[in-house]
């Protein structure tokens, strides 16, 4: 058993002012896609200030459709009693999948103001966005967010108990889930994407590996109390919504390959 860390939610205070490492992560993220972005922005034809403009609107969609997704998916009943609390951003509660929604739609205004094909644009998004993606999870960490189940593997931790669960050890569920959708999955995205590939291959592989680890992860992840197990008695919320990640990143790497194969069999000609 491995004690819990204890790291205080609040990294700084000014006064009444209170900066969350939660919050931080987000500009964490956001710096690293910048950074990344510029690297590979001649690919695309795009300047400093486009990619500038491009996590902006990337950040807009994260913020808004990430907070909107959690409200309808996993807290519309306290949406219903209080809508105000909408807008308490500060407390916690982002949901990936609104963020994945707000992305796209702020994608696919980007990709449109300049002249870009969709899938072009997202395959260049999408090695960018697991550095955040980890950041997050080690955000929910210290925020002390994701409890996982009662475990006696012997990296378990015993959970603060304003985190509402027992004294018992439980799975580390936020780190594996930084590690696999943090590290892993910005090796494999960078890793592929540094030579040309069919449009639409590292889009697709980025929605089918997050879902197949989100998926997975999961099941040693308690569900949040709001909603339990919505499904059979073990499905969670986070689990079927990335059922259609899954569906859309097969489709979409299936696709590209039989066009890969189409050149090959005509430049075979």
């Amino acid at each position: 058993m491995i004690p819990y860390p204890q790291i205080d939610p609040v990294a700084f205070s000014f006064g009444p002012i209170q900066l969350h490492w939660y919050g931080l992560m987000y500009v964490v993220g956001l710096t690293a896609a910048w950074w990344l972005g510029r690297r590979r922005a001649p690919r695309l034809g795009l300047t400093d200030d486009d990619i500038g403009d491009l996590i902006f609107y990337g950040a807009l969609g994260v913020v808004v459709g990430g907070r909107l997704g959690y409200a309808l998916f996993y807290g519309f009943e306290q949406l219903l009693a209080n809508p105000l609390w909408l807008f308490k951003v500060w407390e916690g509660g982002m949901s990936f999948h609104g963020g994945l929604a707000g992305v796209l739609i702020a994608a696919w205004l980007f990709a449109r103001r300049h002249r870009l094909a969709f899938f072009q644009l997202t395959d260049f998004i999408a090695p960018l966005v697991p550095i955040g993606l980890g950041a997050g999870r080690l955000g929910n960490f210290i925020n002390h967010e994701l409890p996982g189940k009662i475990s006696d593997v012997p990296w378990a931790m015993v959970f603060p108990p304003m985190m509402g669960v027992g004294p018992e050890p439980r799975h580390p569920s936020a780190l594996y889930e930084f590690a696999l959708e943090g590290v892993v999955l910005f090796a494999v995205l960078w890793w592929l994407s540094r030579r040309p590939q069919q449009q639409g291959l590292i889009s697709g592989l980025f929605l089918l590996l997050y879902g197949a680890f989100r998926f997975t992860v999961e099941f040693v992840r308690l569900p949040g109390p709001q909603l339990g197990f919505i499904a059979f008695g073990w499905l969670t919320m986070g689990q079927l919504l990335t059922l259609p990640m899954l569906a859309a990143g097969a489709l979409l790497i299936i696709t590209a390959y039989r066009r890969q194969q189409t050149l090959v069999a005509s430049s075979g000609h």
